[in-house]
């Protein structure tokens, strides 16, 4: 199994960027296909963006397509998210899961192998 571990949250203004990065131990990284889901205060674990084992295929939430992008880099075991256009509603834990046999899965549920999170607060 993998373990997994975010980083690159933080402050900033709405309008600004940042970008998460999810490190993977394990020699078998690029057999999992990577979600990064958000939770806000309050509110249930939302998905956000999912990528395939490959890279080749991804998938977005409505309320962040065209704004953020996920990517990977199977040589360094690492899955990004790019956010840009960051807005106050972004404010969240994130938080990146693994899954080895089905991608793109939206439910926080179907997923066992999850980070700590990073929270991101994006200011107004």
């Amino acid at each position: 199994q993998v373990q997994l571990v975010e980083s690159g949250g933080g402050l900033v203004q709405a309008g600004g960027s940042l970008r998460l990065s999810c490190a993977a131990s394990g020699r078998t990284f690029s057999m999992y296909s990577m979600t990064w889901f958000r939770q806000a205060p309050g509110k249930e674990r939302e998905f956000v963006a999912a990528i395939t084992a490959s890279g080749g295929n991804t998938r977005y939430a409505v309320s962040v397509k065209g704004r953020f992008t996920i990517s990977r880099d199977n040589a360094k075991n690492t899955v990004y998210l790019q956010m840009n256009s960051l807005k106050p509603e972004d404010t969240a834990v994130y938080y990146c899961a693994a899954d080895r046999t089905t991608w793109g899965r939206v439910l926080p549920y179907d997923y066992d192998l999850w980070g700590q999170g990073t929270q991101v607060t994006v200011s107004s």
